[in-house]
This record gives structure tokens, sequence and C-alpha cells, in this order.
């Protein structure tokens, strides 16, 4: 089995490809493709019978070109899921010069923005984390997984320079959509199940998103997340990526569907796969977790005016 991710050597998706592949199949060949369509590509032409692309970062967010090329895809789907935790190191040539540069990718620059900005380094943003180790240059500082050191022949400036340690990113394993849901029943039993659904509102106006969570709540499914991707072809309207805690052809989730349907709008399920273990839904923050200048109730009336530009 040939399994494609984006390369090159060294990437955390080299080691989320890796990682699966233990599980599912070792004797798997792990293939590098330059970026998240080539990955999408390779599935959807049989060239690779599965492929792996980052979906979320904890600190980041969204990984957009992974969400965009999953609505633009006709024939691929995500069926499985990976959960990693993410370290940076930052990483020089032998004998390098005067260092004035950090390179990565540009969530990885964003992940390490204090140790960047505490020693004067100009981000400059690479294809991946991997292709910055592997092509870092004597006046630049590289930063990439721990493996990319030995890997590529680098000696370590500093370890875990990541600005928030326990940082995780989720990976998506990609099949072809017309075999997804003979992967999809096979082993799973006993499964917690997520579901990553495209709503497309063809009727917008006061109320619309209101509508589609509401949804949601009448049939008791749960949302993990909720983002919003423009169409491509009209200014000013939104797809709604939701991800929700059931499997696709659950009772509830499927009178949900209906439901949607029933009201006009477009679905398009983007990935169906067990949740990793511990992976919740929207289940609140604690008190200091909430963003820096969030007010409560009980808050002074001065520092409510404040937070809310009352």
């Amino acid at each position: 089995m040939r399994v494609a991710y984006l390369g090159p050597e060294g990437t955390f998706t080299h080691q989320a490809a890796r990682w699966w592949t233990d599980r599912a199949d070792a004797g798997a060949d792990v293939v590098p493709c330059a970026d998240v369509p080539a990955v999408h590509d390779a599935v959807a032409s049989g060239q690779a019978a599965v492929g792996v692309v980052a979906i979320e970062s904890s600190v980041e967010g969204y990984v957009v070109p992974s969400v965009d090329a999953l609505l633009a895809s006709a024939d691929v789907v995500a069926v499985d899921e990976v959960v990693l935790d993410i370290t940076f190191d930052a990483f020089v040539r032998p004998g390098h010069g005067e260092l004035v540069e950090a390179t990565a990718h540009p969530h990885g620059l964003a992940q390490c923005a204090r140790f960047v900005a505490a020693r004067g380094l100009t981000p400059v943003p690479a294809a991946s984390n991997a292709a910055a180790c592997r092509d870092v240059r004597d006046h630049q500082v590289a930063l990439g997984p721990p493996l990319c050191g030995e890997l590529y022949g680098l000696d370590t400036l500093a370890e875990s320079v990541a600005d928030f340690a326990g940082a995780r990113t989720r990976f998506l394993v990609l099949d072809r959509r017309d075999r997804a849901r003979d992967r999809l029943g096979a082993g799973h039993d006993g499964a917690t199940w997520r579901t990553m659904l495209a709503v497309t509102p063809t009727i917008t106006g006061p109320g619309v998103l209101a509508r589609v969570t509401d949804a949601f709540a009448v049939r008791g499914v749960n949302m993990s997340s909720l983002v919003t991707r423009p169409l491509k072809a009209r200014e000013g309207q939104y797809v709604f990526v939701v991800t929700l805690d059931a499997a696709p052809w659950e009772p509830a989730v499927r009178d949900l569907f209906g439901d949607l349907l029933a009201a006009g709008d477009a679905l398009k399920v983007l990935g169906a796969y067990p949740a990793a273990p511990g992976e919740g839904g929207l289940d609140g923050a604690l008190a200091d977790e909430a963003p820096t200048g969030s007010v409560r109730a009980g808050d002074p009336d001065e520092v409510v005016d404040q937070g809310l530009l009352w």
C-alpha cells in the first residue's frame, strides 16, 4: 500500500503517516508530495491508497489549504484521524554565519513567535517545517520536528522552542469516496465517531446561522467546531464547515441532514472517522483559558463596558 503525505521527509505529517501505517499496515510505502493538492490528486487518481494531511493545530486553528482541498474534491474524503503532540527544535547548519532569519511553515513560525522575536530574527515562510530544515541557509535558523536534525545533518541550536507546551495537531487520513464506506465499516466497533460536514445555505439573510445551529440542537447532535470558508465564485457568501460528534449514519444525524436538506441547504460530508481518545466537543473553557480581556457576568460595569465596547 502507498501512503501519500505532505513532504519532504521529516514533516509532522510524515510522522503522522508513519504512525498510521504502523497501526494499519506496517509494510506500507510512505511517499512524500509537494503540497496538499498533490496528496489529494494521488489519492483521487489511485497512485496512493490513502493520503495524510494536517487539518487543525491547537495553536493556529484549521489548516486552510487542507479544508479547501476537501471542499473542492469530489472524489476524496477523510476516513481516519491521527493526533500528535507537537514539539519544535531550532536547527542551524554546521559552521553557520550570523543568524538573521528564522524559517518554517507559517504555522510553525506562529507557534515559535516568542523564540523568533527574542532573537531578533526575521520570519521567512517555507512550504513545510521539514523543507525549511532541508533547505536552511547559513544565515537562518530552521524550526522543525526534532528528527530533522539527524535527518538533514543539522546542529541543534535550542530544544522545545514553541510558545505553548502541549500543542497538538490533528491529521486526517484520506481515501477515495467510493471506497470510504467499506473502510469505515471495518474494525471500529465501539468507536466514538466524528463527522466533518460542509453546509452551504442557498437561502441567506438574517438568522441563517442560527437556523443551522438550531437544527443541531433540536436533534441533540453536538458540534465540536464551526468555521466558515468563502464560496470562491461568489463574494460575500460562505460555506459552514461543521464538525459534529457522531457518525453520519446514526439516526439523529440522518434526521438532522434531512432537516437541513429540506430547508434548502446543500450538504457534503467531508469526512467521517473514529475520534482520537480524549478528543471532546465544545464543553466550555476554564476561566483562565478565555482570550485576554474577556468579560464575565459579575465583572465591574466599567470592565464590561470596555470589553464589550458599550
